[in-house]
């Protein structure tokens, strides 16, 4: 596969970043963490269909990944999207953890594991993972050892709020095993930050990635958001020189996504302070211009890496991989999810948990898994999903080969979706290269547009206006 050129200079930056095609294509769409994306779910996809799930992935001897959904934060960030409990009260966290341990040997004594289960990924993510104490932490580690091994040269990693942590925490997410550390940031400008409610400076971020370094982590990445309010491209641009400074990994540089209407924090957001469509590109230019000019690699959607980076290598190898936590070097493993509202991937299914401790709670307490809904994906469904995420993380598709892997005529299986490409095509939004589909530089800004090209329940529902805009 091809890998993303770099852009490193002017003219490399403005081939990628190409203002009237993110104008003319900066619709609603997925962010294809998943194929089918996480609102095709129903709810008739039952506990049992779960089990069912767990019982034929035991049968495969492969590591698996696990992600731990930590709700809790000491205070709320108007743009969040997540499901997250607002408190102070650690007896409730402390609960939590207790039954985080219930929902760990249910699942593994339905997969019927004789011994501990081999783990390659592990994420703990928020809320604020680090909103736990440190016996908290401890404990929820101490029950995942009790029933998987966490195998040498995995991704371990933690969602990192700068604002909350001390080098003690640092030190000990490093003895627990963590390896990795994503840190947000959003925005380091006061007005920005006093219009979210989410004050951090640059000093105590400069802190935890120098603890990061000291207690050997592996990896650091951190989180910007644009089209925050009050928000200027001058402004924005200071936040990226002082994360530049920083030195980070890698970067993910998200577009802010206003929804009141489902996001109730978002409604103390004063529309009127939002930055305008023409400031946003503005926004999105500069600091793609920036980061090349700093030597980042453009990996695909938001993120950015060095070029030495793990992120870059896999796709410079077609190597790269895009789950529920974005983008990874881990092949593609089945997924373990726990926690309130954690959406896992197991064999042929997604199944997500309830959204709220009372219901999650009752169902542990009853002997049941808290499972709320979920889907098990048909034969079009995995060969689609396989199908977006080349396209998603490659940037490619040898459709001779894909054909041949599964045993379709490409031509004719997908004769709507080639008939649709040709605009996109026209559009310069990929390239035919013989057999292969390529998305070129200008148009890897937009390759959700191209992806959603394939997605058949996209097609059938028109759902567009659900979904956040794809710039």
């Amino acid at each position: 596969m091809n890998s993303v050129a770099n852009p490193s200079s002017t003219q490399e930056k403005e081939v990628l970043f190409h203002p009237e095609l993110l104008k003319k294509f900066d619709i609603n769409g997925p962010r294809y963490t998943s194929y089918p994306s996480a609102d095709r779910f129903h709810n008739e996809f039952s506990e049992a269909d779960y089990l069912g799930a767990l019982e034929r992935v035991a049968k495969v001897d492969e590591p698996l990944s696990l992600y731990f959904h930590l709700p809790f934060c000491p205070n709320i960030c108007y743009y969040c999207g997540c499901n997250k409990i607002i408190t102070k009260d650690h007896g409730r966290s402390a609960k939590y953890i207790k039954y985080l341990a219930k929902e760990m040997a249910m699942v593994t004594k339905a997969m019927g594991a004789q011994k501990k289960i081999p783990i390659t990924q592990l994420h703990w993510g928020g809320g604020t993972p680090t909103f736990l104490s440190h016996e908290e932490m401890i404990e929820l580690m101490h029950h995942t050892h009790e029933h998987f091994e966490l195998l040498p040269g995995g991704e371990y990693s933690i969602e990192i709020d700068p604002r909350r942590v001390t080098e003690k925490d640092i030190a000990l997410l490093a003895d627990l095993g963590f390896n990795r550390i994503s840190l947000g940031v959003q925005d380091f400008n006061l007005a920005v930050q006093e219009a979210v409610h989410r004050i951090q400076t640059i000093e105590e971020t400069q802190a935890v990635m120098d603890w990061s370094r000291k207690y050997g982590f592996k990896s650091r990445s951190v989180d910007l958001i644009y089209g925050l309010p009050k928000q200027t491209p001058a402004t924005f641009k200071e936040t990226v020189d002082a994360v530049l400074a920083m030195n980070p990994d890698r970067l993910s540089v998200y577009n802010y996504a206003h929804l009141p209407h489902i996001f109730k924090p978002q409604r103390r957001i004063a529309e009127a302070d939002l930055p305008p469509a023409a400031d946003k590109l503005d926004i999105l230019s500069n600091t793609i211009e920036r980061l090349g000019e700093a030597g980042y690699v453009f990996i695909g959607m938001d993120h950015f890496a060095k070029p030495d980076d793990e992120l870059a290598i896999a796709q410079k190898e077609g190597k790269l991989h895009r789950n529920f936590q974005g983008y990874s070097t881990q092949a593609e493993c089945d997924l373990l999810a726990f926690g309130i509202s954690s959406i896992g991937k197991v064999d042929d299914c997604y199944s997500q948990n309830v959204r709220t401790l009372d219901e999650y709670y009752e169902a542990l307490d009853h002997g049941h898994l808290p499972v709320l809904r979920g889907l098990r994906l048909d034969q079009d469904d995995l060969l689609r999903r396989e199908l977006i995420g080349e396209l998603m993380c490659q940037f490619a598709l040898d459709t001779k080969s894909f054909a041949k892997s599964h045993q379709i005529d490409f031509q004719t299986y997908f004769k709507t979706e080639i008939e649709e490409l040709k605009h996109l095509g026209e559009a310069g939004l990929l390239d035919w290269e013989g057999e292969t589909i390529l998305v070129p530089t200008k148009g890897r800004l937009l390759a959700r547009r191209v992806a959603m090209t394939f997605d058949r329940h996209l097609r059938e529902s028109q759902a567009k206006g659900t979904y956040s805009k794809v710039l």
